[in-house]
């Protein structure tokens, strides 16, 4: 993941994101690895994820979110 070159990626943003500018980008499309961005800082530092860790998180939200719900 050390090498990944992020400068062809496509970002995109939370469907989640407000207007208030907090936004969280990922890009799709990079075998094994999700790379996570915040949007004000596109040049800024970027957390990689594998895939399948990503994932699980995601799972998680979604868990959590239909429990309160």
């Amino acid at each position: 993941m050390a090498n990944l070159n992020l400068h062809s990626a496509t970002w995109r943003k939370s469907s989640y994101s407000g207007t208030g500018g907090n936004c969280v980008e990922v890009a799709d499309g990079l075998p094994g690895v999700i790379p996570v961005r915040d949007s004000k800082h596109g040049d800024g530092p970027v957390l990689r994820f594998r895939s399948e860790t990503w994932y699980v998180f995601i799972d998680m939200l979604k868990a959590s979110d239909t429990a309160t719900s």
